[in-house]
């Protein structure tokens, strides 16, 4: 494993939560970024975020990592989750903030 998975795999196995993502929380760099912000932040729980501007090896080896070709990409409790687009579909239909509730996973 290179030390860009290694590094990847320690930030996602360390934190319950964790959003790779364009920009921070306070300043997302991109709509599909910011939506994802706005979902976990209505879900209240708790999140680390990597800003994948930041860092060009984590930007191209966080696709190589989730076998997904964008950003952003949500990970619980170690698990892929997906990005933007299927956040948005879990959070309508109830199944993120159910999800977060199994894995208990910590409130904001």
């Amino acid at each position: 494993m290179s030390d860009t998975q290694t590094r990847i795999a320690d930030i996602v196995t360390t934190n319950d939560v964790v959003l790779f993502m364009k920009g921070t929380p306070l300043f997302p760099q991109c709509g599909f970024s910011s939506r994802a912000v706005a979902i976990l932040d209505h879900c209240g729980v708790a999140y680390e975020s990597v800003d994948v501007l930041q860092d060009m090896e984590i930007r191209q080896g966080i696709k190589t990592y989730s076998d997904w070709p964008t950003i952003p990409q949500l990970y619980v409790k170690g698990e892929f989750l997906g990005g933007s687009d299927i956040m948005m579909e879990m959070f309508e239909a109830g199944e993120l903030k159910q999800l977060m509730d199994d894995k208990d996973v910590a409130k904001a």
